[in-house]
């Protein structure tokens, strides 16, 4: 969750925030298509008030049908069936209830591993995945929640102090995990996307660190806003599929998908 002083902060530069349409839109064999997913444990707590949810999701996963999915806030239940990936890698915790981050695909992936955050369920991790004759290295990041809830009258009765504070102090959590996250990447030699929902804006530190040289895919072939968090009072965009310079990006997607509090982005790339 994100509070309205923290967002505000992302209309300095609309460049980041708003796209005009991009002509970009290639079809070839080569392409692979990544979809980016905060599933919100597939609704299990019924915050949205509507049976079926987690099905709903499920098939609008396979309708995509993305090469490789890359999902945070993953639970696994009998009635969520991605069987039609045929690897994966999840990374979950706690006792009674599972949950965490889970990288799916439809190519082999021949090693895989988790980037632990201290004090926290939130983490990273990766699958080295084989397509022809190139393997890429897929991050998927969850980043710490400023946990505030965005409707206005949570936000009216909120001590403003007490909101600075806890900001400050989850951005100060964010940047560590970043920089656990950066001596990760260092090691890496294959070409990699990464994706994530980084709990913060385009205009932030840890977009900044974590995107490197790489290419936003939204900037590169997005149009509109490209929201991916549902805040009422204008689009927000803290979730990113990010891909190395060797790709080509032909193609990106933000979908108007009402099943969880984030909305389902997807790329589209090929290795030039």
């Amino acid at each position: 969750m994100l509070s309205l002083v923290a967002l505000l902060i992302g209309y300095f530069s609309f460049g980041s925030l708003y796209k005009f349409s991009s002509s970009v839109k290639v079809e070839s064999p080569s392409n692979i298509k990544v979809m980016n997913y905060n599933v919100r444990l597939f609704n299990l707590y019924q915050w949205i008030p509507e049976k079926g949810v987690e099905t709903k999701i499920v098939d609008f996963i396979k309708t995509e049908a993305p090469d490789v999915l890359s999902i945070q806030e993953y639970h696994p239940h009998k009635n969520i069936d991605l069987s039609f990936f045929k690897y994966k890698f999840e990374k979950l915790s706690g006792k009674k209830m599972k949950y965490g981050q889970a990288i799916f695909s439809k190519f082999p992936i021949i090693n895989s591993g988790s980037i632990e955050f201290p004090d926290t369920a939130n983490n990273a991790i990766f699958a080295d995945v084989v397509k022809g004759k190139d393997t890429i290295r897929f991050y998927n990041i969850h980043l710490e929640s400023l946990r505030i809830d965005t409707k206005v009258e949570s936000l009216k009765k909120e001590d403003s102090e007490r909101l600075f504070k806890r900001i400050g102090s989850t951005f100060k959590m964010q940047q560590f995990q970043t920089e656990l996250f950066l001596m990760h990447k260092k090691q890496c030699k294959y070409k990699m996307v990464i994706c994530g929902d980084f709990n913060n804006t385009a205009f932030s530190y840890v977009y900044r660190q974590i995107r490197g040289d790489l290419n936003d895919t939204f900037k590169e072939a997005g149009n509109g806003f490209g929201r991916t968090y549902d805040f009422k009072f204008f689009p927000v965009r803290i979730d990113f599929i990010f891909a190395d310079q060797a790709f080509n990006v032909n193609g990106f997607k933000a979908y108007n998908a009402h099943y969880s509090d984030h909305y389902p982005i997807t790329t589209t790339l090929s290795l030039e």
